[in-house]
């Protein structure tokens, strides 16, 4: 019995068209095929895998029919997390999504899901991408505050739903936390953030965020112990589509 975590998986069986333009990197082809491949040999029906956002690019639950499905079909408990891709999820109706997947997958937002004696707590996440502005030898001089501003709005927001999904669980009793984010919990020019605070302040003894993939990306937040919390990434490409073992 083991937790694993991976994100970024953008399936697309309903979304040619977006399929296309990922198949331009070569670490994307077949790359269902590879991680599914993965899950079976590395997988047991007694293990937990977290999915941590970017499930699909359907924009409906319609057009996720068959990423679900191929989901559901993979070894283990699924738990998913949400991403700024998953346009089918309405965070104010996590718990229709899991009333309507109850037994098959469950989604991660404004609760929590327990393993062993840990709490699996999480939200999407939000961090400033920019637009920053550069020098002739590539460093930051400045950036858009208008944009800046808008994304503290959109961190705080998220803020709030994390400490949701903290307190459900200590309400429950639980002491020991395993955090999960979609974007990273700080930005390039950020060493701490309200993330980070909120996991030192719960004493979550790990953080999995996802959303930095492709190789310039890899590198953008925190990585390694800091303060007692472990960070990891766990985007698809940068595991090469092997999901990353949390906790035995």
């Amino acid at each position: 019995m083991s937790l694993y975590a991976i994100g970024d998986l953008h399936l697309h069986f309903q979304s040619p068209l977006k399929a296309r333009a990922q198949m331009k990197e070569r670490v994307w082809k077949n790359h269902e095929e590879k991680f599914k491949r993965n899950c079976e040999k590395l997988l047991t029906g007694d293990d937990t895998l977290v999915l941590v956002g970017d499930h699909s690019w359907g924009r409906s639950l319609s057009e996720c029919e068959e990423d679900f499905r191929y989901i559901s079909d993979l070894p283990g408990r699924k738990i998913l997390t949400r991403g700024n891709h998953d346009m089918f999820w309405d965070a104010a109706k996590t718990d229709k999504l899991n009333e309507l997947y109850a037994g098959k997958l469950s989604f991660l937002q404004n609760n929590f899901f327990s393993y062993r004696d840990y709490a699996l707590v999480g939200t999407k996440g939000y961090t400033f991408e920019g637009p920053f502005y550069l020098n002739s030898r590539g460093k930051i001089v400045d950036w858009d505050e208008e944009a800046e501003e808008h994304a503290k709005k959109l961190v705080e927001r998220e803020l709030v739903r994390l400490r949701a999904s903290f307190e459900a669980a200590k309400a429950e009793g639980y002491t020991k936390y395993i955090m999960f984010l979609h974007y990273p919990p700080t930005n390039i020019l950020e060493d701490k953030s309200g993330f980070t605070d909120m996991a030192e302040e719960y004493g979550a003894e790990q953080v999995i965020y996802a959303h930095c993939h492709g190789e310039a990306r890899f590198h953008d937040s925190i990585e390694g112990e800091k303060n007692g919390v472990l960070y990891s990434l766990a985007s698809g490409d940068y595991l090469r589509w092997q999901p990353m073992r949390v906790l035995d």
